[in-house]
């Protein structure tokens, strides 16, 4: 049964272009469903976490990962009374607006659109759900409920002007109420989201030989995990014994989240979500000792992962690709697919020409896999990496 302070289904504000109601799912079901089913989720499959696609079978891809937050998200919303349908379609659209090459493609698209309204990918997932997906006959878009468009763009908490123009666009189309929180559903998608990068970039580090187990028994939390699963099974072989101790620091996590809400919302007793929107700051977040543990752990892993030589020498690689392509057609549309020829017409009758068609390049390079945007790279630049 829903909590009061969760998001009805039946109390949903509806979607900007009116459909009759599914016979069999919620309208936050349906949401769900045509997230799964649409082309930008599908590219998550060959784009960046931390490690470009092609690195590895095993270290997570934006597409693994959105799975792992979708899941934790619903066991977190399930325990808390709230809609596990709202979060999950939340969570699996979070990460729709990254471009190739993870947070290294998003910084160089940033600095690419500095002059034409900027980049960032949680603004550009929202662009992607409201105009960007053309498969339907009667809207652009997915024509999503106005909750989940909410949790897509400020799952992060509430978004102060100046917005992005990708942000401004669909926020014009339909007032989001940026400057107030999300729903609590939203929010425990961004907290899964934290829940599921903490834990899988500690394996994938461990998998990429950037640093050892015992470097992580010296860390908060993870080391009493470690220190657990030596006291109950001594001897275990060191994979099993990893990933018991990894799973312990996930299942830390998640229970803390829990406990924190469920004190947080018998203290204030909220009695509808526009209360929960309206709060002084998050009700769904970690506890303050466990929060500062996360620092820690972070801080290593942007020392010991995120800025690895190895890394970093790899990052450099993807950033000068993307460098290359994105000023390429911007002089040169015509090398665009045919398919996006109508959306460079449109740009260049616009009354600011190169900005429309820096706003129609960064779609199409923000849309590309990582495979893809090297591949295109070897096609139109040059069939040697770049010096770097």
């Amino acid at each position: 049964m829903l909590q009061p302070y969760a998001c009805h289904p039946e109390a949903s504000r509806g979607r900007l272009f009116p459909e009759a109601l599914s016979t069999f799912r919620s309208p936050f079901q349906r949401d769900r469903d045509r997230i799964i089913h649409s082309s930008a989720f599908r590219r998550l499959k060959h784009k960046t976490q931390v490690f470009v696609e092609h690195e590895g079978d095993y270290y997570r891809t934006r597409m693994t990962h959105t799975i792992e937050v979708a899941q934790v998200a619903r066991t977190i919303a399930a325990t808390l009374g709230l809609n596990t349908d709202l979060a999950e379609a939340v969570a699996l659209a979070h990460d729709l607006g990254h471009p190739p090459f993870g947070h290294t493609g998003e910084d160089a698209l940033a600095v690419l659109m500095r002059d034409y309204g900027g980049f960032d990918h949680n603004a550009q997932a929202l662009r992607i759900v409201a105009r960007l997906e053309r498969h339907y006959a009667d809207f652009d878009g997915l024509n999503l409920t106005w909750e989940t468009l909410e949790g897509i763009a400020k799952h992060n908490g509430p978004v102060d002007p100046p917005w992005s123009y990708a942000l401004a666009e669909v926020n014009a189309m339909w007032d989001l109420e940026l400057t107030t929180h999300a729903s609590a559903e939203a929010q425990v998608a961004a907290v899964a989201d934290d829940c599921a990068y903490n834990h899988h970039d500690l394996h994938d580090g461990l998998r990429a030989g950037l640093f050892t187990d015992a470097d992580l028994c010296e860390l908060p939390v993870i080391g009493a995990c470690y220190a657990e699963v030596d006291r109950r099974y001594p001897g275990l072989d060191p994979m099993r014994r990893r990933h018991e101790a990894l799973r312990r620091v996930f299942g830390t996590m998640v229970e803390d989240v829990i406990a924190v809400a469920q004190n947080r919302l018998r203290a204030l007793e909220p009695r509808s979500v526009d209360e929960i929107r309206h709060m002084d700051g998050p009700i769904i977040r970690f506890s303050k000792p466990l929060y500062q543990n996360l620092k820690a752990i972070k801080a290593f892993l942007f020392e010991r992962m995120y800025r690895a030589p190895s890394v970093i020498i790899e990052r450099r690689r993807v950033t000068a690709m993307v460098q290359a392509l994105f000023p390429l057609f911007l002089d040169h549309p015509d090398l665009l697919p045919e398919d996006w020829q109508g959306d460079v017409a449109q740009a260049l009758a616009a009354g600011a020409p190169r900005t429309e068609l820096a706003r129609v390049v960064l779609d199409y390079v923000a849309g590309m896999t990582d495979r893809f945007c090297i591949q295109e790279y070897y096609r139109l630049i040059s069939p040697e990496d770049p010096a770097v």
